[in-house]
């Protein structure tokens, strides 16, 4: 069983709600295709990646997928997006032939897989998105289930904050007040004057004390920081009681990765490294896990948010709550969300052996390390076993964007 809290893909993947921005072109006359670029409406991919028009038989497994529970994940990030409603992480805008199948999509009433299927191969054109730097890449991410308390104890001694009054972010392409660098998301605003926040050594050496910021108390930082990694968690108080921890905002600084340290201080064989190994690094000595922690200056503020329908995963980028299976996390500077996108890959499992994962998911997600046209990150869903699973998922795949017919 994986220790608590802890994702997969830990050591490349970033914080969930930042994402760079990458720039390319427009493929279509390379591939052959018609004239009209279907891809017009995004940021230019030339310069990373190839696309190839794909029939729907050229996608193995296609026949046998579950459309249908694809199509009920594709309907949740129709709601927001047939009636405008913002992204909880804003992303490149969706293009209106996305919008126009949404709307579509949410007046049928389809209900088993074969109506699912095709509803989709009626409304989109599959393209390969191949980078020119190699394959697509898959990690796995899933939403730790953590005890706390909603008091500091002796067990429960290191506090979950909430976002501070004089946070502000920026969105990707804003210029960024003087004294503030671009590679910077968030300063603090005091007074009228920028400056920049606090990073995780001061926050941890306790830098935003006295504000009245703790909504929860965890066991040790470690599990703090993979569950800031993460970006949501399922708590279990002590007095029984359920709630859910989801983003709220972060301190700005860019994220290093602790796990890609570790590779290159030689701690960890890349081969070996694994959610496990990573924590079990950490824990094994709190002071030396602290000392590499804060080198990584980035920190997650969290709402805590009442456990409503605990078969509802947490939200993600899109604004809706993700799906086991079904929700994939895709660099928002360069995919719409509530694009489907078809993925192979062969990862291994808990079971042992490696076993195929092809399928059509939904982006719904988003994320830092979650960067270039052809990578993802599947969400596995709640809990230990889900963990397990995603802490497997590091593999090359096919990654196939469904583009809406006529965009």
């Amino acid at each position: 069983m994986l220790p608590r809290g802890i994702r997969t893909g830990v050591w490349w993947r970033l914080n969930r709600p930042e994402a760079l921005v990458v720039a390319g072109l427009g493929l279509l006359a390379m591939s052959g295709a018609t004239p009209a670029d279907p891809l017009s409406a995004l940021p230019p991919l030339a310069e990373q990646a190839n696309l190839r028009p794909l029939a729907f038989a050229e996608l193995p497994g296609w026949e046998r997928d579950d459309a249908g529970a694809a199509f009920r994940a594709f309907l949740e990030t129709c709601k927001p997006l047939a009636g405008g409603a913002p992204a909880q992480r804003p992303g490149v805008k969706p293009p209106e032939g996305l919008v126009a199948i949404c709307r579509k999509a949410l007046a049928q009433q389809i209900t088993e897989s074969r109506a699912a299927r095709t509803f989709f191969e009626a409304h989109f054109q599959p393209f390969e998105i191949r980078p020119k730097s190699g394959d697509g890449f898959l990690t796995a991410y899933f939403e730790p289930e953590i005890g706390a308390s909603r008091e500091r104890t002796a067990e429960f001694p290191v506090p979950v904050l909430a976002r501070p009054a004089d946070l502000v972010t920026f969105a990707q392409d804003e210029p960024r007040p003087p004294g503030i660098d671009q590679t910077y998301s968030a300063a603090s605003m005091s007074g009228g004057v920028p400056s920049i926040y606090a990073d995780r050594a001061a926050i941890w050496a306790g830098a935003l004390a006295g504000q009245g910021l703790e909504i929860a108390w965890l066991r040790d930082e470690t599990e703090l920081f993979i569950t800031q990694v993460q970006g949501s968690a399922r708590l279990t108080f002590t007095d029984g009681t359920r709630a859910r921890l989801t983003y709220a905002g972060r301190n700005g600084h860019p994220y290093t990765s602790i796990g890609r340290l570790l590779v290159e201080q030689g701690e960890i064989l890349l081969s070996e490294m694994s959610l496990e190994r990573l924590t079990g690094w950490l824990l094994a000595d709190p002071a030396r896990g602290r000392v590499l922690m804060e080198r990584n200056r980035s920190y997650i503020f969290f709402a805590l948010e009442p456990m409503l329908d605990p078969a509802r995963g947490p939200i993600g980028g899109a604004g809706v709550p993700l799906t086991a299976g079904r929700s994939l996390a895709v660099d928002r500077t360069l995919w719409p969300y509530g694009l489907p996108v078809w993925i192979e890959v062969s990862p291994l499992t808990p079971e042992g052996p490696r076993r195929p994962l092809d399928r059509l998911m939904i982006a719904q997600d988003t994320g830092s390390a979650i960067l270039g046209p052809a990578r993802g990150d599947f969400f596995m869903g709640s809990g230990a076993e889900a963990g397990q699973r995603a802490g497997l998922v590091r593999d090359s795949m096919r990654f196939v964007v469904f583009w809406p017919r006529g965009a």
